[in-house]
């Protein structure tokens, strides 16, 4: 069983960064696509950024574009988020996602899922 293992997250003040990773067990990465999402407390899971298996084709919703970049180092079998200018707005638990075939900013396509981290941003 191949698990996504995301690290990174924490509590940063109002205009500060951080850098999420996703790593995986068992399996290379190195052929998925891969995408970040993210859920606050109340709301419902909504897509952050998506990087095809080559890291040729990236993705980023409206409200993370110029702040977010997302990448990947498949030598390394990870996945990252960089996460800057971060806002209050911006906490939830954040995860990675491998494995789609569909448009990549839709979660049900995602076949593989980590437990997610928790990232927190202060005023």
């Amino acid at each position: 069983q191949v698990q996504l293992l995301e690290s990174g997250g924490g509590l940063v003040q109002a205009g500060g960064s951080l850098r999420l990773s996703c790593a995986a067990s068992r399996r290379t990465l190195s052929n998925y696509n891969m995408g970040w999402f993210r859920q606050a407390p109340g709301k419902e899971r909504e897509f952050v950024a998506a990087i095809s298996w080559t890291g040729v084709n990236t993705y980023y919703a409206e409200f993370v574009k110029g702040r977010f970049t997302i990448s990947r180092d498949n030598a390394k079998n990870t996945m990252y988020l960089q996460m800057n200018s971060l806002k209050p707005e911006d906490t939830a638990v954040y995860y990675c996602a491998a494995d789609s075939s569909r448009p990549l900013t839709l979660s049900a396509g995602y076949k593989l899922w980590g437990q997610g981290t928790q990232v927190t941003v202060s005023s």
